[in-house]
């Protein structure tokens, strides 16, 4: 854990060079969509569950950046350094093992996960979107997604063999999961059998238990969502270090 650490903290280095044009560009597409979609649209739909369309939409934008922030980092990001910079192959030089690169890269995606979570929070909150002191709570849950959306990506990159390969992760898995998560329309609107099947979608649980946060609708069912998120990534936990490692040791 000391060495995936330390390959973290070479992240993060990196990332504070750049930390100031990545937040603000991430902090303007969400806000367009609120402004687009929660003002424009929104003066055309009704209240949903006693909410404006914009306070439904605002905390989806929370966890679908967040999700997107770990996505991107974990597939184009870990593919440049896995391929072209052979950044994981002198790290395997040092003392570190793949584990060891697997889980500094996962960590990494998690704190890019929770950090533009953070700046989306604070975007919506500034546009008078926050209900509830609960909603503080929200950068410690995108932990839980941070992992699954990290361990799924990287999963995929260590697969493929060209970079334009990720286009499918993106138009295929991510997208797909964006569209059907609850951000933009309420579940209980789909047909019986995709209710159920989105329960395998984790940015869904991510969206409810972000948006019940938010509006402080707290219940027990929140941790049904955190549950199955934690299961996720328990079940996907040594899927991308075993691709990895056949990349990287042959």
């Amino acid at each position: 854990m000391k060495t995936a650490l330390g390959i973290l903290k070479r992240h993060l280095i990196v990332f504070r060079r750049t930390l100031w044009s990545n937040t603000v560009f991430n902090a303007l597409e969400p806000f367009l969509y609120l402004s687009a979609m929660g003002y424009g649209l929104g003066a055309y739909v009704q209240d949903i569950g006693g909410m404006s369309y914009i306070q439904f939409l605002a905390p989806g934008m929370v966890a679908s950046a967040a999700m997107w922030a770990a996505t991107f980092e974990c597939t184009y990001s870990s593919f440049v350094r896995l391929h072209f910079q052979k950044t994981f192959h002198a790290m395997l030089a040092g003392p570190a093992t793949v584990t060891d690169v697997v889980a500094g890269e996962v960590l990494f995606g998690i704190v890019k996960n929770v950090v533009f979570g953070i700046v989306i929070l604070l975007v919506i909150a500034a546009m008078g979107q926050v209900q509830s002191v609960w909603s503080l709570l929200i950068p410690v849950f995108l932990i839980f997604p941070g992992a699954v959306f990290s361990l799924m990506a990287l999963s995929y990159t260590g697969i493929i063999g060209h970079i334009d390969y990720l286009n499918y992760y993106i138009t295929l898995v991510t997208t797909p999961m964006y569209l059907f998560a609850g951000v933009f329309f309420p579940i209980v609107s789909m047909p019986a059998w995709m209710q159920t099947l989105v329960w395998l979608n984790p940015l869904y649980h991510s969206v409810e238990v972000c948006r019940a946060l938010v509006v402080g609708n707290v219940s027990m069912i929140l941790w049904q969502h955190i549950a199955s998120l934690a299961l996720f990534a328990i079940v996907l936990g040594k899927v991308p270090g075993y691709f990895l490692k056949k990349r990287l040791i042959s």
